[in-house]
């Protein structure tokens, strides 16, 4: 039954138009030409087909042009036969009868959409805190390019040199090296024990170190109870349980949330970290032409076997492609993840994947865990510089269940032989025997996450 178009045609609707989205449209795109499938797709803010990664170094000023971050206009969408209706959002989908309503934001006018095949991507919204304060100008959150160029805004506009972050996760960390480029006075404040919860405390602290060294005022153990603002309604500073620190603008980068509030209205499927569940197929269960992809949805972790919500745009994209290709009339699948990432402040690289050890634990898994210290390259080559790599093994069986790495160039990408590793459900041992490239300038003889791997498996064999 074609509900869409009336015309002999289908039509798909997508709610999101940045990574999953428009990735599910473009692949849906190429299986399908104009004649068969009508693709209808609905964003509300400005811009489409952006990295969201790539904010903070905009902002930060290593990215000078904004529209570097584009990977694809609007115009170009349409252009590939896309209706791409920007500063549309979509307030209601209406599942029973297979259409959504949208509203113009500038002009308010509502208007119904029917579909056939239905996509949603509404990726996810950055945590406000629920305080004092929290909304007044000059406090930013930091997920869309609508948000960094309102933040940009601000720091053109604001004479002070003073910024909070609030937050030390992958937002804060990097939004507070984006405000030092900026020549910012900047305090992070963090309600962890250490800085990059993602990490095991004991590396965290390394990172707490590295981001002293590097001028930031780190407060941690803190939890933000208002935010301050002056007789002009504009913030003037953060305010904890043991003081005040000043700020003329704050950013939060508290983490997000998966942005399912139409889902929810709906009485879609959502897991335990509010996120969508879907089928292997990214099929939003027990909907058979409703699908879900990007920062709005949960996903398998590959190592504790348990639904996760991880918003990074690798995923996104991949959602996209298996979408877009199921839509078209192939078929293809998202297993799940091993939860990678890697991140930087300066000139610190910062990577995990896998478990932590308070993962572990809630998995019910028993493991072991070492911790070396080497370099990034032969030890006697210019440009060696000390890298830090923690190891986590399943104990008796060896299975490798996580890696957490922090160090200088050429340390972040390492972890994506743990990666790997992880992924194939290799034992520490058998990583020993890895064919990894070797030379003076790329590596010691034994490369770092070997030298791991060695450890873990006698610390393993010998309990």
């Amino acid at each position: 039954m074609n509900r869409g178009t009336g015309n002999g045609k289908k039509r798909l609707v997508v709610i999101g138009g940045d990574a999953a989205g428009m990735s599910a449209a473009s692949q849906a795109r190429r299986m399908k030409g104009p004649d068969e499938l009508e693709i209808v797709a609905f964003e509300r803010g400005h811009f489409s087909s952006y990295s969201a990664c790539g904010i903070p170094y905009w902002v930060g000023g290593d990215v000078t042009d904004r529209d570097e971050l584009i990977a694809r206009s609007p115009k170009e969408h349409r252009s590939r036969g896309i209706d791409l209706r920007m500063r549309t959002e979509v307030t209601e989908i209406d599942v029973a009868g297979q259409r959504v309503r949208a509203r113009e934001v500038d002009s308010g006018a509502e208007s119904w959409t029917s579909y056939d095949f239905l996509v949603i991507a509404t990726g996810a919204r950055p945590i406000r805190p629920e305080m004092p304060g929290a909304d007044a100008p000059g406090v930013h959150g930091v997920q869309t390019l609508d948000d960094g160029q309102a933040l940009l805004d601000t720091l053109e506009r604001t004479r002070g040199r003073r910024a909070v972050v609030v937050g030390a996760g992958y937002i804060g960390v990097e939004m507070a090296e984006a405000l030092i480029h900026r020549e910012y006075e900047v305090t992070v404040v963090n309600r962890g024990s250490e800085p990059m919860s993602t990490l095991d405390p004991d590396m965290g602290r390394l990172v707490h170190k590295a981001m002293e060294g590097m001028g930031i005022t780190m407060v941690d153990d803190a939890e933000v109870t208002a935010i301050r603002t002056g007789p002009d309604g504009r913030v003037r500073a953060v305010a904890t349980a043991d003081g005040e620190y000043a700020a003329d603008v704050v950013v939060l980068g508290i983490g997000v949330r998966p942005e399912t509030s139409l889902a929810r209205a709906a009485g879609l499927p959502l897991g335990t970290h509010g996120g969508l569940l879907t089928d292997l197929a990214m099929r939003v269960r027990g909907h058979e032409n409703i699908w879900a992809g990007g920062d709005c949805v949960e996903v398998l972790d590959l190592v504790s076997g348990r639904e996760r919500h991880i918003a990074l745009g690798t995923h996104a994209n991949k959602h996209g492609q298996v979408i877009g290709t199921n839509v078209g009339g192939g078929y293809a699948t998202f297993p799940g993840v091993v939860g990678t990432a890697v991140s930087k402040v300066c000139d610190l690289e910062i990577a995990r994947t896998g478990l932590r050890e308070k993962d572990a634990l809630r998995a019910g898994l028993q493991y072991e865990t070492v911790t070396i210290e080497s370099t990034s390259r032969a030890g006697y080559y210019p440009g060696a510089s000390p890298m830090t790599v923690k190891m986590l093994a399943e104990r008796r069986t060896g299975r490798l269940l996580g890696v957490q790495i922090v160090g200088r160039e050429g340390a972040g990408k390492r972890v994506d032989i743990a990666a790997v590793a992880l992924t194939a459900g290799m034992t520490v041992d058998q990583m020993t025997a890895l064919d990894l490239g070797y030379a003076p300038p790329f590596s010691p003889v034994w490369d770092p996450v070997l030298v791991a791997a060695r450890k873990a498996s006698g610390k393993v064999r010998a309990g």
